[in-house]
């Protein structure tokens, strides 16, 4: 007869078998109430949407003008956009509070980097998942080297906003404008819409950092949990093995 298992290894062997679908689910979660708060406030639940607003405030800027909305004329506004509907200020408290309306349509409850953050950690460790055997192990100077550029864009957007929102230099990036010879469209330029190069590289840096955590984490809790998968296993065979001598 073999030795029954305890709840505590029959945990360790469910996690080693599931760990990647409990951590789906439950950072799935995580990164998903941000775009129920919208969905919820569209069909008239406000109570919800709110406290998904109020509970990822404390995680975010939720500033409208880098935010994405959704049910409504467009995906994202501009500042003047924002205050022209809302009120006429530059004051990031008061901005924020911001949730859109039945023209615009809602705001996601975190801002767009936000967004490209967690949802490319989410979708980094399912690539992981299948090809691990083929990824190497993301060596730590590699995870520096993915989170730098969010880290840069990040400093300088806000000490940019410390001139006021909408009149820093990473508004006009007149910086950007001069080192390529104004190659591009006012547009790209200037502000924080989608085109805009300051909303390229809020995703982009955003997307790497996302993809440099999956990538250092997803093995590092691969081999702690297969550790512990395998010290079980060893645990239950010389359980097994001192019935044997004992019955012997």
């Amino acid at each position: 007869m073999k030795v029954p298992m305890t709840r505590g290894k029959r945990l360790i062997n469910y996690l080693n078998r599931n760990w990647l679908v409990l951590f789906s689910l439950s950072f799935g979660f995580y990164v998903g109430l941000p775009f129920l708060a919208p969905l919820l406030m569209h069909i008239g639940w406000e109570g919800p949407a709110k406290g998904i607003y109020l509970v990822y405030s404390f995680l975010c800027h939720q500033l409208p003008q880098r935010s994405f909305f959704l049910f409504g004329e467009k995906i994202t506004y501009s500042l003047s956009e924002i205050q022209s509907t809302w009120v006429q200020t530059f004051d990031p408290f008061v901005l924020r509070q911001f949730i859109g309306n039945s023209d615009f349509g809602w705001k996601v409850a975190w801002s767009d980097r936000m967004v490209t953050m967690y949802t490319s950690i989410l979708l980094s460790a399912w690539i992981w998942r299948v090809f691990h055997s083929r990824i190497k192990k993301l060596p730590f100077w590699g995870l520096l080297l993915l989170i730098l550029p969010l880290a840069i864009d990040g400093t300088t957007h806000f000490v940019s906003d410390f001139s006021g929102i909408g009149q820093g230099f990473r508004d006009s990036n007149v910086w950007l404008v001069e080192l390529t010879n104004d190659a591009f469209t006012p547009m790209f330029y200037a502000g924080d819409a989608l085109v805009s190069f300051n909303s390229w590289m809020r995703i982009v840096t955003g997307i790497l950092f996302g993809l440099g955590i999956a990538l250092f984490s997803m093995p590092i809790i691969k081999e702690f949990v297969d550790i512990a998968g395998r010290t079980s296993m060893i645990e239950m065979r010389k359980a097994e093995l001192r019935r044997k001598i004992i019955e012997k």
